[in-house]
């Protein structure tokens, strides 16, 4: 029989005693008379049973509650570190795969996103032709990443990141482009900006 069972009877027999007990005082005058220890002792007996059972089955609860959180953390780490491989792949076809016509300059820009709310810290950057690195941090635990496109097409990005840093590069040409997270509704919520080359 289970802690939890114990518990349901005992409280189910304290209140028929209280029920039954208040029944017969009305009808007997001298009650409880000399039974008086007697019914102290029965109802010292269920409330402490029902209270031990009542700890005995909290601590279940709590080792079952603990066992839960413990698996989901295990869940949430081998999911972060599946993107981490993707990020290097991803890494990899960046740099094998530039975009655009490089005048051999290089600029490198910062670019932040908002500890609290879905936003970048900058909307307009500006670069150089030629190599365009964007350092990007999120100090956030909600995932972020940022990718490069032009005319909606991606020319550069990576896999979002939480709580981390990441770049992201291209050889860009002269022209207008659009920076921005990928994840679902971010951009438009407002995670979106414009990089101009020039």
């Amino acid at each position: 029989m289970s802690d939890e069972t114990v518990f349901y009877i005992l409280g189910v027999a304290l209140a028929v005693s209280a029920v039954v007990l208040t029944f017969v005082g009305l009808k007997l005058k001298n009650f409880p008379g000399r039974a008086f220890p007697l019914v102290v002792l029965w109802f010292v007996v269920l409330v402490g049973g029902a209270t031990t059972y009542s700890v005995l089955q909290a601590k279940e609860h709590e080792e079952a509650h603990a066992s839960e959180l413990h698996e989901a953390g295990e869940h949430i780490e081998e999911a972060e570190e599946q993107p981490r491989e993707n990020e290097a792949g991803a890494e990899g076809q960046e740099k094998e795969e530039p975009v655009g016509g490089s005048e051999g300059g290089a600029t490198t820009l910062q670019l932040a996103a908002d500890p609290v709310a879905i936003a970048f810290d900058k909307t307009e950057l500006t670069a150089k032709p030629g190599k365009v690195t964007i350092d990007f941090d999120n100090p956030s635990a909600v995932p972020h990443n940022v990718a490069i496109e032009k005319d909606g097409k991606e020319l550069a990005g990576f896999e979002p990141i939480a709580e981390a840093e990441e770049a992201v590069s291209a050889d860009l040409e002269a022209g207008t482009y659009t920076f921005l997270c990928t994840v679902p509704g971010h951009a438009a919520a407002g995670m979106e900006g414009t990089l101009t080359v020039e």
